[in-house]
């Protein structure tokens, strides 16, 4: 199997994550994550993710039921879809390094796409690529008309808030394509 840094790869569902935390009543943390990802990067270094935003997972039913219907509205808008360029952070990497490199990516999530900026860390190992932020991402639900979704979850919840911006943080591992 050739280890040539612009060969194209393949998500290892398995052994990558996405996950975010909300706050609720101003200080209370929870984790959540999404079960199902698919994505590749081609030849030419284009990565491309998509989230089954049906998959979330914040381990009580009831809410993911509700996260899937009043705030991501699966129906209409059933992925997320983040794509960068990553050929630079590919074309010096060795086998067995790590490099932090910035990034411009776009997030389509609930018909609405926003351009983000983010830092890298990406190890290279045999062959393997694991990819993941250097910190965590901010999202605001203003950005992606998720706003009335996370008001709509709060009043069914009976809370005072939940935060409209969130960190996101994601550990993505690809295999090489034979």
């Amino acid at each position: 199997m050739s280890t040539n840094v612009f060969a194209a790869w393949q998500l290892d569902n398995q052994n990558s994550d996405l996950s975010f935390t909300s706050i609720k009543k101003t200080h209370i943390a929870e984790n959540h994550h999404f079960k199902k990802l698919h994505g590749q990067i081609d030849a030419q270094g284009q990565l491309q993710l998509e989230i089954d935003l049906s998959s979330v997972e914040s381990m009580i039913p009831i809410r993911n039921q509700r996260m899937q219907s009043m705030l991501f509205n699966v129906t209409n808008f059933p992925s997320g879809k983040i794509s960068a360029n990553v050929s630079d952070q590919l074309s010096s990497l060795k086998n067995g390094t790590q490099i932090i490199k910035g990034v411009n990516a776009s997030l389509e999530l609930h018909g609405h796409k926003q351009n983000i900026r983010m830092d890298l860390v990406v190890n290279k190992h045999n062959t393997q690529l694991h990819i993941a932020p250097l910190r965590a991402i901010l999202i605001n639900s203003t950005s992606y008309g998720l706003t009335s979704g996370i008001e709509a979850l709060r009043k069914i919840a009976g809370l005072d808030t939940i935060a409209t911006t969130v960190p996101v943080t994601f550990s993505l591992t690809f295999n090489e394509k034979p």
